[in-house]
């Protein structure tokens, strides 16, 4: 990662690429803006793309592709079995990561349920630094329990920790012995933690952690969908880590885990995923679960064309100039913020920006789904989708009661090689005018409320007029155009 200097300028983040293929974007006027959000029910997945100025829902599935990747594409080979692009894609984990056995899946989920149907039983508990939707959606489908144990500072919104992800290993340890080992499938971490800000976890507390879960006989499987902005920050953030290769402290990471899992919608920069296996016995108690739910052995529901992207994309993920980009927008992005006050959470990590909703609409309580409502205002107000990570991302008790979110957050998200520095000004703009205007915003109301992954499909509608106020005096300040 090349250290570049500015003469006459302070420093800003540096795109090590440079833009072949462009996409043209359009600003719709503020009132079609709003129009669009009616219809779409208050939930930004429902807007069509077409309508957005500036996509920041996910870094899911749509990062851009290099030149490397798009032309790699060319030579897959679509046998239904035995294709060799299978079998590149999985020397290439092998080299990565030491993994020999290969378990193909069309994305993460898809992998989060093949190791849930293998694994959990009734009444078993999974341990977590901290959950993910669907990873736990796929546990609790089959009565299973979720323990999260990430330490307590992981849910202090402003500090300058910089492994916010962190596992508290003397909760591990007692959650374990209180369990039993028996009644614990598995330990899961997640490097970095998506629901808490994309805070990173230590290679020191992940090595720590497993030595525990391998005293006592527990599986540990690690979650890598975000390790390419989880190794940036070991090798940045770690002392004892910064002089080895992203590659070597990448192989070090695998060396502590029985089964690594992974959407490559992130890691990889294309769509797909990938179940590695260390223990060739364990690799065949999970095989017909492919076939049953994925596809072939040798494309496991995937393109072959993206699996030769992905194959191109991780060898990209070991290059400082590749994952850097990421993390650095996001910093530049929060301090930027941060310096118009607007509560964010620090330090910056991996994914996206984060904005404390709980700060930031103080007046709107997490019942009336105050990170979802941020979201729609900020649609209205700038043309941006953003995500809601909150209490509309949780699933009710058994009981039917609301389950209120640790933390309630607004995500925008910054896709890989997608945005460019003055779209990112755009964005610190439009938050700092709804910042200043965050009294207009109310809340929402279910409509439509589905019983699991509530906040893909929901309906929504707002709790008074304040959509029509918002956008009112947003056009005041904008005119009618913007």
């Amino acid at each position: 990662m090349p250290a570049i200097t500015f003469y006459k300028h302070e420093p800003i983040p540096m795109e090590m690429h440079k833009v072949k293929i462009v996409q043209q974007l359009h600003l719709l006027p503020t009132a079609r803006r709003l129009e669009k959000m009616q219809r779409a029910g208050f939930n930004t997945f429902q807007l069509h793309n077409g309508d957005i100025f500036l996509d920041m829902l996910t870094d899911s599935g749509v990062n851009a592709m290099s030149d490397l990747q798009q032309s790699a594409m060319l030579r897959a080979d679509d046998a239904y079995a035995g294709s060799e692009t299978f079998f590149r894609m999985r020397d290439k984990l092998e080299e990565l990561f030491g993994m020999p056995f290969c378990l193909p899946a069309h994305q993460g989920r898809a992998c989060e349920n093949i190791l849930a149907t293998r694994f959990v039983k009734p009444d078993s508990c999974v341990i977590m630094n901290y959950h993910f939707t669907t990873a736990k959606a796929h546990i609790t489908r089959l009565g299973g329990r979720v323990e999260e144990l990430v330490r307590a500072e992981g849910l202090v919104s402003k500090s300058d920790l910089p492994f916010k992800g962190n596992i508290d290993l003397e909760a591990l340890e007692t959650c374990i012995l209180r369990e039993t080992p028996a009644n614990v499938p598995f330990v899961r971490l997640e490097a970095g933690t998506n629901l808490i800000g994309g805070q990173p976890i230590s290679f020191a507390n992940m090595q720590a952690a497993t030595d525990i879960c391998r005293r006592h006989g527990v599986l540990t499987v690690l979650d890598a969908s975000l390790l390419q902005d989880n190794l940036y920050f070991i090798k940045t953030r770690e002392k004892e880590m910064q002089s080895l290769s992203v590659r070597e402290i990448t192989r070090k990471i695998a060396d502590l885990f029985d089964i690594i899992y992974f959407s490559a919608r992130k890691f990889g920069f294309a769509r797909g995923g990938a179940i590695l296996v260390r223990d060739e016995a364990l690799f065949h108690s999970m095989e017909d679960l492919v076939p049953m739910f994925e596809g072939f052995l040798t494309y496991g529901g995937m393109s072959v064309k993206e699996m030769e992207a992905m194959t191109v994309g991780f060898e990209e993920s070991m290059d400082m100039d590749v994952i850097s980009q990421g993390p650095q927008f996001i910093d530049y992005c929060v301090d930027r913020l941060s310096e118009y006050g607007i509560p964010v959470i620090t330090p910056g990590g991996g994914l996206g920006a984060h904005i404390d909703v709980k700060e930031f609409l103080p007046h709107v309580p997490q019942t009336e789904y105050s990170a979802c409502a941020l979201a729609c205002a900020l649609y209205i107000c700038g043309g941006i989708r953003g995500m809601e990570r909150g209490t509309l991302s949780e699933e009710r008790e058994r009981d039917g009661s609301e389950r209120i979110a640790s933390m309630e957050l607004l995500r925008l998200a910054f896709p890989r090689r997608v945005f460019t520095l003055s779209q990112t000004e755009y964005v610190i703009d439009r938050v700092k005018w709804l910042f200043d205007h965050r009294d207009l915003v109310g809340g929402l109301r279910f409509v439509h409320e589905p019983a699991t992954l509530r906040f893909f499909t929901g309906v929504l509608e707002p709790t008074s007029d304040w959509p029509e106020k918002l956008a009112a005096a947003y056009r005041a300040d904008f005119g009618d155009e913007q």
